[in-house]
């Protein structure tokens, strides 16, 4: 059935491009209003069960294999797309997953260290499938991942991580930290929710920048406020495995 999408679709925009010719040269009498209505029920139904306006530009799965790659960043703006990051289970590739039809992700390697961007305003605008990558478990990675009405949901429990910043503005915030990392994670977003999962064990330090409409959700029984706006998991020991910033202005940050 999935097969005959893609040649049925553009079979009946062309029968109704012959109507609508027929009909401007009088050829046919027919009323084109009433049936605007189906169009846009057609449409809705695209966007709900496949997460594209058009069936024939559905997402395509990647694979980018490692190489000589000892390091990675990764560079996403997805905008009004939702993305979900997570670790690979199976060895041998950088990054894979899923992205955009008739689009690639771009990849640039130096000295060893690959750069990979993935940019909305570099796909086509039809598609909005949602975003699914996979990264290299054994390899250190730096991630900028925004967008502005987008959800983003990063997964880093089994990633090599050095920096992280994650951010929307509309969009919530979802964070799975790791069990170290060697830099800052940053979970920000201004209007959604922000919610970071810390690992057990894990010794953290979050500090919260809340705005006046937001409301901080702390679990008591993990978590310290030592000071305001600043949580700790083991207030007594100078060790340190994570340290996170999370922010927003109108949403809600959850700490668990």
């Amino acid at each position: 059935m999935r097969r005959l999408i893609p040649t049925l679709w553009p079979l009946a925009l062309m029968i109704g491009g012959v109507v609508v010719v027929l009909d401007n040269f009088l050829l046919i009498e027919l009323d084109l209003r009433p049936y605007w209505p189906a169009l846009l029920i057609v449409v809705a139904l695209s966007l709900l069960l496949r997460g594209d306006i058009v069936p024939s530009a559905q997402a395509q799965t990647f694979g980018i294999t490692r190489g000589s790659v000892e390091s990675g960043s990764l560079e996403i703006e997805s905008g009004e797309v939702d993305v979900q990051v997570r670790s690979l289970r199976k060895p041998g590739r950088l990054i894979a997953g899923q992205y955009t039809a008739r689009s690639r992700p771009g990849l640039a390697v130096r000295n060893n260290h690959a750069t990979l961007r993935m940019e909305r305003g570099r796909t086509w605008w039809l598609s909005m499938a949602d975003w699914d990558v996979g990264l290299s478990n054994d390899l250190p990675w730096d991630l900028l991942v925004s967008s502005y009405l987008g959800r983003l949901e990063v997964d880093l429990g089994d990633v090599q991580v050095g920096r992280a910043y994650i951010s929307s503005g509309l969009g919530h915030v979802y964070l799975v930290c790791p069990d170290h990392a060697a830099g800052t994670l940053f979970a920000r977003s201004t209007f959604g929710d922000v919610r970071l999962a810390v690992p057990p064990g894990t010794q953290a330090r979050i500090t919260v920048n809340a705005g006046p409409f937001a409301r901080v959700d702390a679990d008591g029984a993990r978590f310290s406020e030592t000071e305001p706006g600043m949580y700790v998991t083991h207030p007594d020991s100078e060790a340190l495995d994570l340290d996170i910033t999370a922010s927003t202005v109108f949403g809600t940050i959850t700490l668990s």
